[in-house]
């Protein structure tokens, strides 16, 4: 299992302080996925979505930016669109159908309120 599966999972988990450690005590900036998991714990997300969206050269690592982009600005109907479009090609994405519950969870309580 690579750093990304294992941060992804602990995020999966909701070990968020383990992931903020995780991100903390280790490199993980050359990896698209690590620095969009980084961006979903932290406080200015911005910074790390940009320099995620730098290092994304493959087509999945793009989605994935853009999924988590319009997760973190409440852009319901993109991140369908973009989480359907990206789990056709990549069904094993768990990152991606993370991201999905969540805004899914987020979504419902604050029109609930």
């Amino acid at each position: 299992m690579n750093d990304d599966t294992f941060l992804v999972q602990r995020l999966v988990a909701g070990d968020l302080d383990g992931v903020r450690a995780e991100l903390a005590g280790s490199s993980h900036e050359d990896s698209t996925i690590s620095l969009v998991t980084a961006a979903l714990v932290a406080a200015e997300p911005g910074p790390l979505l940009v320099r995620a969206a730098c290092l994304a050269l493959a087509t999945r690592d793009r989605q994935l930016v853009a999924i988590a982009t319009a997760h973190l600005e409440g852009d319901s109907d993109l991140l369908d669109v973009l989480v359907r479009d990206h789990l056709v090609d990549h069904p094993d994405s768990l990152l991606a159908a993370w991201i999905a519950t969540q805004h899914t969870v987020r979504h419902r309580t604050d029109h609930q309120e």
